[in-house]
């Protein structure tokens, strides 16, 4: 029986399909098949991810490791098959999709709307989105520091997480799936809230889901257009883009997703059973809150926004997005700003950190002190009988402090 962790995990509606959780076909041999390129003095970063992936099965995987402005690690692991029959190794620009590592390039986009006067962080959502609250005027009190700090009001442990509630909600507006933007914020918004907006945190999809279409009425732009023309292009990322929810929609460059679960497709009424990565969840409705497809060397390079002042973000803009909310420090001295987890380190800066998770898709990305920082995804997630997955960040951490010297060739213009 599945844990209620694990049934979370899993969704409602899904059920076990073991055959779609195979073993990656070099399992056998002593390691994964690598492209890209580990300096010697990184080589505990790759030890580490080979076990990792071999102990969990994992056939696709990245790593990309970086410290002060440069890329100094950017690794692939293991390879697939593709819709052509061919076999093709990850390579270290391989897009993944990486859930809810989405959420800091989000908060990014409102900050940025921010910083040009387009907005400001204490506006309240039902205005600037024109949401009724008559089914709880407490709606009205959410600004977009709550929205963005988890603190608007919505517990998906209470009433279900919208965004992955297709089926109730079709039934419940009568109309078919797929659903659409429109229809999760017309469900969700008939409903009272679970809380007071700013008494308490509690993670919520649907409130970045918000601020993607906060993003499109202030800007007059299509969220992906806006995330890439002001975030990424000044910083000459390209390769980033919304995923598709289908395998036959999938990009050229992209890997595979695997779980072992099915579920009925919520993308069109057919009522299918599908593989859950492809079909069991609405790509293009997580598109703010989960939606991106990166590669790792990606991730660290738009981490780099966040060292300092550029092209993109302004000092106090950055300040604002590590900022700690009104509730203060959690019990154990981290708090959640803006698309990021955030907590003091022993050098007299901050740690800031995320993970993301979604059916054939686990992501994890960390600025750590000295400027290092470090990103693994992978292209399944922890599910029942596997070992957890969670463990990717003490085992980068420990990799991290192992390394004696750091080597000084940045990879950046390979890769950019």
């Amino acid at each position: 029986m599945l844990s209620r962790r694990r049934l979370l995990q899993a969704g409602a509606g899904a059920v076990p399909a073991i055959a779609l959780g195979t073993s990656p076909a070099w399992a056998e041999s002593a390691e994964p098949p690598t492209t890209g390129v580990v300096p010697t003095s990184l080589a505990g970063f790759d030890k580490a991810l080979k076990a990792y992936i071999k102990e969990r099965d994992i056939s696709c995987a990245q790593l990309a490791v970086a410290k002060n402005g440069k890329i100094l690690l950017a690794r692939g692991y293991g390879s697939y098959t593709r819709a052509d029959g061919s076999t093709a190794k990850v390579q270290p620009t391989s897009l993944f999709r990486i859930a809810s590592l989405s959420k800091s390039l989000t908060a990014a986009a409102i900050v940025r709307l921010a910083q040009d006067g387009e907005l400001s962080l204490g506006d309240k959502v039902a205005d600037l989105l024109d949401l009724p609250t008559e089914a709880d005027p407490r709606l009205a009190n959410v600004t977009l520091w709550r929205l963005l700090q988890h603190t608007g009001g919505w517990d998906r442990g209470v009433t279900t997480d919208p965004l992955w509630n297709d089926t109730t909600i079709a039934a419940s507006l009568d109309v078919p799936l797929p659903i659409d933007h429109a229809d999760i914020m017309k469900y969700t918004t008939a409903k009272k809230l679970d809380f007071a907006p700013g008494s308490k945190y509690v993670y919520s999809n649907y409130g970045y889901m918000l601020a993607g279409r906060l993003v499109e009425r202030v800007s007059g732009l299509p969220y992906e257009t806006y995330v890439r023309r002001k975030l990424l292009a000044p910083v000459e990322i390209e390769r980033m883009r919304l995923g598709r929810s289908l395998r036959s929609e999938a990009f050229s460059s992209e890997v595979p997703y695997e779980s072992k679960y099915t579920r009925k497709s919520v993308v069109n009424p057919s009522g299918d059973t599908v593989p859950y990565p492809y079909g069991g969840f609405n790509m293009p409705n997580q598109d703010a809150n989960g939606g991106w497809l990166a590669s790792a060397v990606d991730l660290v390079k738009w981490g780099f926004v966040f060292d300092g002042a550029g092209p993109v973000l302004t000092s106090k803009s950055i300040s604002r997005i590590f900022a700690k909310p009104e509730l203060g420090e959690n019990s154990g001295g981290s708090w959640y700003g803006l698309g990021w987890h955030v907590r003091k380190n022993n050098a007299g800066g901050l740690n800031t950190w995320h993970n993301g998770s979604m059916p054939g898709t686990f992501s994890f990305f960390a600025r750590i002190q000295h400027g290092v920082s470090y990103c693994a995804i992978f292209n399944r997630r922890e599910e029942e009988g596997s070992p957890d997955f969670d463990g990717i960040d003490p085992l980068l951490g420990r990799a991290s402090g192992a390394v004696k010297t750091w080597p000084t060739t940045d990879l950046t213009p390979k890769y950019f």
